[in-house]
Formats: C-alpha cells, sequence, structure tokens
C-alpha cells in the first residue's frame, strides 16, 4: 500500500508536468500567435501619432484599438523580451494591418517616423525656399517665416553694423545651404516644427562651411558673411562649372582696386526678380544691393550658394581678368578680358549674336 501510495504520487507528479508542459506550449503558441499580422496580407496603410512620453502599455493599447496589433500584452512582453521598453519613439508613423507585431516594434524602436522629402536647388532666394515650402503643403507661410525670424536673431554670422544689419533684405539669405532634405511630418504631410526645417538647412551650411573652411576666410581678411555674398552673386553667374574659380577671380579682383562689381544678378535682386534682362533704367535702382551705384559687396547674399560658389570665392583662379560677358557662341560660358577695351569688343561680339538670333 505504501509503495503503491509512492508510484501514486509519482505519477500524479509526472502527469502534473506534462499537463504543464502543454499549457507551457500552448501559451507559447498563442503568445507568438498574438504577434502575428491582425490581417495577413493586408497593404492598407494606416497612419497613427505616438504621443511624446507615451509608455509601452498606452502604445500597444493604441496600436491595438487601430487595428494593429493582436494583442496589447503580447506587445508588451515583445518589446520587454528585446530591451526596448520605454524606448519607443514619438512622432507619426505609417504602419500597417498586415505588418506583424515585430516589424511594428521596429519601425516604433528605430524612429522611422512618417517623412518628406524635399530639395532645394543652388542659387534660390529665401523668397523661393518659401514658395516651394508652401506650395508642396509641407509648411504654412506664417509659421515659416516666424521660423526664420527666430533663427536670424541667434545667427552668429550677420553683420554686427546695424546699418547693413537694417539693410538686409533676408537676414537668412544666403544661408540655408541647397541641398536635399527629409523631414518629419504629421498626418496632414505638413512639418509639425518649422524651426527644425530652418535649423537643419542651417546646421547642413555649418557642416559645408566648417571651422576649416571659416578659419581659411578669416586668414584671407573675409568674413563669413562676406564670402557667402560674393559666392551668392557666382553661383548667379555661373552657367558652366568649371568657370566658377574664374568668375570669384574677377570679382575679388575689382574689389581689391576698389572697382565696383557692376553684377547683374544684383540688381535683378534689387528689383525682386531672378532672371531676365536689364534695362538702362534698371542699373539705377536705388538699392544698396545694386552694385553698379554701390561700390563694394552688397549688404548681403543673394541667394544660397552651394558647396562649389563657397570654395571658388576661398579659392579664385590664378589670373588678372576684370570683366567677363556670356560668349556669343550660345554655350553658356564666358568670355574673359583684362582690359575694358578687350571687355568692349567681346560685349559687341554677344550684342551682335543677339541680333543675329533675333534676341
Amino acid at each position: 500500500m505504501e509503495r503503491f501510495g509512492r508510484r501514486g504520487v509519482g505519477l500524479v507528479a509526472a502527469a502534473t508536468l506534462v499537463l504543464l508542459a502543454g499549457a507551457a506550449g500552448w501559451a507559447y503558441r498563442a503568445y507568438l500567435h498574438a504577434l502575428e499580422p491582425p490581417r495577413p496580407g493586408s497593404s492598407e496603410a494606416v497612419v497613427v501619432r505616438i504621443p511624446q512620453g507615451a509608455s509601452t502599455a498606452e502604445i500597444a493599447e493604441l496600436l491595438h484599438r487601430r487595428g494593429l496589433i493582436r494583442h496589447p500584452l503580447a506587445f508588451r512582453l515583445l518589446a520587454r523580451a528585446q530591451g526596448r521598453d520605454g524606448r519607443l519613439k514619438a512622432g507619426v508613423y505609417r504602419l500597417s494591418p498586415g505588418m506583424a507585431a515585430r516589424a511594428v516594434l521596429d519601425k516604433l524602436a528605430r524612429g522611422e517616423v512618417l517623412t518628406a522629402r524635399f530639395t532645394i536647388p543652388e542659387g534660390w532666394t529665401v523668397d523661393q525656399i518659401v514658395d516651394h515650402l508652401v506650395t508642396r503643403g509641407l509648411v504654412e507661410r506664417a509659421a515659416f517665416r516666424a521660423a526664420l525670424d527666430r533663427a536670424a536673431a541667434t545667427w552668429p554670422y550677420l553683420p554686427r553694423d546695424r546699418e547693413v544689419r537694417a539693410a538686409l533684405q533676408e537676414p537668412l539669405e544666403g544661408y540655408l545651404f541647397p541641398d536635399t532634405y527629409r523631414v518629419p511630418v504629421d498626418e496632414r504631410g505638413r512639418v509639425a516644427d518649422p524651426d527644425q526645417v530652418v535649423r537643419m538647412m542651417l546646421d547642413r551650411f555649418q557642416e559645408v562651411f566648417g571651422p576649416e573652411e571659416q578659419a581659411e576666410a578669416q586668414r584671407q581678411g573675409l568674413t563669413v558673411h562676406q564670402v557667402v555674398t560674393l559666392a551668392s552673386i557666382v553661383e548667379r553667374e555661373a552657367r558652366v562649372a568649371e568657370e566658377r574659380p574664374l568668375i570669384a577671380a574677377v570679382y575679388r579682383n575689382r574689389l581689391e582696386r576698389g572697382m565696383s562689381l557692376d553684377a547683374d544678378p544684383t540688381v535683378l535682386y534689387a528689383l525682386g526678380r531672378t532672371s531676365g534682362p536689364l534695362t538702362a533704367r534698371d542699373l539705377q535702382v536705388a538699392s544698396p544691393y545694386n552694385t553698379y551705384r554701390h561700390p563694394g559687396l552688397p549688404p548681403g547674399p543673394i541667394g544660397s550658394p552651394g558647396r562649389a560658389s563657397l570654395e571658388a570665392v576661398l579659392h579664385p583662379a590664378d589670373v588678372d581678368y576684370l570683366y567677363f560677358v556670356l560668349s556669343p557662341d550660345g554655350s553658356g560660358r564666358h568670355r574673359f578680358a583684362r582690359t575694358l577695351a578687350e571687355h568692349e569688343r567681346n560685349v559687341q561680339a554677344y550684342r551682335q549674336s543677339l541680333e543675329e538670333r533675333g534676341g
């Protein structure tokens, strides 16, 4: 009887272990099932906002309500097992009920928020940049303008002279670096934080024109603002990339000799234009940006120069040219001259080619 009792206890214990193992196996299979996509094969896109400061439990409940995960507890357990509990990033995400919980968790942990991409071409003005972003529906004009004003208040490269600073048409002109950017957006596809976009472009400028370039400018007796201003003119004048150092050399030579720059793009900027022919009356426009009437550099840049134009100003070609005009062959290249007489012959050839082409 005693031996039978011990055998019975052993059998009961073994049976219990089998049941527990079976229950554990069932629970694990249920857990794995809970991590599968709510709607396998679905390609439906669901845009969801994860609030700042939300806990993993709150995020799991939100995802469950939106039909993006099968079970909140399974999602929380997965986050804990992967060491991601409390490390999910806020923002707006594009998810799908066809995604498994692991994929959803990965996306939130990496912060793969909804973004928009935009490109700022070299030479664009602040007005053109604002118009582009507004037209794309990325920003509201007033909000973005306010962000520009806030950034300009602390931008370290603007002139210290109050009169010069007051003459700037756009304080951050030239500093919103031309490049391709990807920015976080909200459910409407609109930038949630305009200040972040402005800061991104200004940071890019400081990456390109960094300490080494700034030290070189200082060594040459130039401020960052002067380099950017001259580079913006080079950017607008150069139609062929390899001519940038030549054009920069012409302007630097003229500055060193105390000559006016006579740069057409500065007059266009003063007139609120970016292209088109200029008349004799245009050249007399009363503006500090008119480099036909005012010697030296204009108060500030007339657009956003790219890296190549900035480098051209710091490293101009070793030539003694003082003039240039478009070549009559229509190639976009220029003819450079050392003397006014030579330049006038080049101008005459260009005008004659325009007449022959009916320009």
